[in-house]
């Protein structure tokens, strides 16, 4: 579990590695193998990659995550950027919340343009975290 989340968080942090304000998301590629628990988010430049390993995401984001297209961008963009804002200020307190659950920051830049799959999946991950380990970053938590 552990491990998971230090892994998780760390692959979030490569997603800063783009240096260019530029819109890459036309190069999006997803993978995600039945029955693994893993998930891959990368683009064919090798300018980020995302790979979210936590026991049952994968069926959490096959069985009860919204379908894709269910949110606009933007919408996503937003609620990913107010997550990632309020996990940051977790890992500053580890006295105050759980440092086996906020281990590592993220570095999620509003003003790079990750592409509508990579905040899909960041989104639904965060929904799946917040849901599955009883935490609240910000507003309302959809429980589907």
């Amino acid at each position: 579990m552990k491990k998971g989340i230090s892994i998780l968080i760390v692959l979030f942090t490569i997603i800063a590695c783009s240096t260019a304000s530029k819109n890459i998301a036309s190069t999006d590629v997803a993978t995600n193998k039945k029955g693994s628990d893993t998930v891959r988010i990368a683009n064919d430049s090798l300018e980020y990659e995302v790979i979210i390993i936590d026991n049952g995401f994968s069926n959490w984001l096959a069985s009860r995550a919204y379908p894709r297209n269910y949110h606009s961008l933007q919408y996503l963009e937003n609620k990913n950027n107010l997550y990632v804002t309020e996990w940051n200020n977790r890992v500053l307190q580890p006295q105050r919340y759980n440092p086996n659950l906020y281990e590592m920051s993220i570095d999620y830049r509003p003003d790079i343009h990750y592409g509508y799959e990579v905040n899909y999946l960041i989104y639904n991950y965060m929904i799946y975290f917040q849901n599955t380990y009883k935490q609240k970053l910000w507003g309302y938590v959809p429980s589907r």
